[in-house]
């Protein structure tokens, strides 16, 4: 995007999910988010804002990340200022202006960056796809740390508290506020029309069911991104503790007078979500929003993505993502054909796992230590 000067409205905002509820077309979106991520930049991108001004740096090439060149062609302009104080400096709501990479607040400039072109940002992401073997070699190393110190945990399944909500032979939609989630939520509408399944929000997924036009029946998550309205919309709540019992959502939830259950396990809480489903018996899982591929574990920088990874290999014979749905879904088809595209899926794992020694090596020592699986 070519801007040689552009004078707008600072928003500032530490967590990027929550600042482009707040800033539209005129706003300078000032954020702290190393490699930015595919979801956050579409966020950014359907806010209409024009420029984004990073403290951090946008891209490390830690692993092949789209996320800024994905903003970047969406027309916004992405400037890194690493180690600028801005959040110091400016306050929400500050008149500021863009002149080439520099920003100026009342003619003083307040620092001065580096403006992340198209060309640059996509040679940088396919030099990272070639170092791709590298990551995965970290990812499998940390799926093994994650399986000796927490996978008997995961093995034997949380202890899941008892819901009035029956999964018994239904199928369930499991909604997360992951990349494409907006799309696939349209993609499912017939879908849920015909199957009527359980709709599962993972924590700010409520809102999107909502927004969508639909009452999530269980609502899973640390509660750290759902609206106040969500957590009132009569749906049950199951916060997610940590796997040693403590749970940060539970204050917010007692603070607004709201019922809840709560279940402690390792990982993040898609997983909890996508097991709680399994383990109550569901017949179909459809993911909407959630992290199904290689490349998406990689881009979420925590240690509880492994437990993600092996989440899947537990529930996979009965999960599938939204995408496959508006293909293969109709009354006429039926179930099996879901299921068939749930284990090609399953397949395509199995395919990189093979292709990849350290995979390999990470997965036999998996089947080892969790033989229940």
């Amino acid at each position: 995007m070519s801007i040689v000067e552009y004078t707008g409205t600072a928003r500032l905002g530490k967590r990027t999910k929550e600042l482009v509820r707040r800033i539209g077309d005129g706003d300078i979106a000032i954020i702290d988010h190393a490699d930015l991520d595919r979801v956050s930049a579409e966020e950014l991108v359907e806010s209409g804002v024009r420029v984004v001004v990073n403290v951090a740096e946008s891209q490390t090439g830690r692993f092949p990340n789209p996320g800024p060149l994905l903003l970047v062609r969406g027309g916004v302009r992405l400037i890194d200022v690493a180690d600028a104080d801005l959040f110091g400096a400016l306050s929400d709501g500050d008149p500021l202006t863009i002149r080439g990479a520099s920003l100026f607040r009342n003619g003083d400039r307040l620092a001065t960056g580096r403006s992340l072109g198209e060309r640059e940002l996509a040679v940088a992401l396919a030099e990272q796809q070639r170092r791709v073997t590298e990551a995965l070699e970290a990812f499998a190393d940390n799926t093994m740390t994650y399986l000796r110190e927490e996978g008997r945990l995961l093995a034997q399944g949380p202890d899941l508290p008892p819901l009035a909500t029956s999964f018994r032979d239904r199928h369930a939609l499991v909604v997360a506020r992951g990349p494409g989630y907006k799309r696939d939520l349209r993609i499912v509408r017939s879908y849920v029309r015909d199957f009527r399944p359980v709709l599962v929000g993972v924590d700010g997924g409520a809102d999107a069911l909502l927004e969508a036009g639909l009452k999530p029946h269980v609502i899973v998550g640390d509660m750290d991104s759902v609206s106040d309205a969500g957590l009132r919309c009569g749906a049950e709540i199951v916060v997610h503790a940590y796997a040693e019992g403590h749970a940060p959502g539970e204050e917010r939830l007692q603070r607004l007078g709201v019922e809840y259950q709560r279940v402690a396990a390792p990982g993040i809480s898609e997983d909890v979500a996508l097991l709680l489903a399994h383990e109550k018996g569901a017949e179909l899982i459809v993911a909407v929003g959630t992290h199904f591929n290689l490349v998406e574990f990689l881009e979420r920088d925590r240690a509880g993505m492994s437990s993600t990874f092996v989440t899947r290999l537990k529930v996979g014979e009965i999960l599938i993502d939204a995408k496959g749905v508006s293909r293969l879904v109709s009354r006429r088809i039926g179930v099996w054909p879901l299921v068939a595209f749930a284990s090609a899926g399953l397949g395509a794992i199995v395919v990189a796992i093979a292709a990849s020694p350290a995979l390999r090596n990470a997965f036999d020592e998996l089947v080892e230590r969790l033989p229940g699986f």
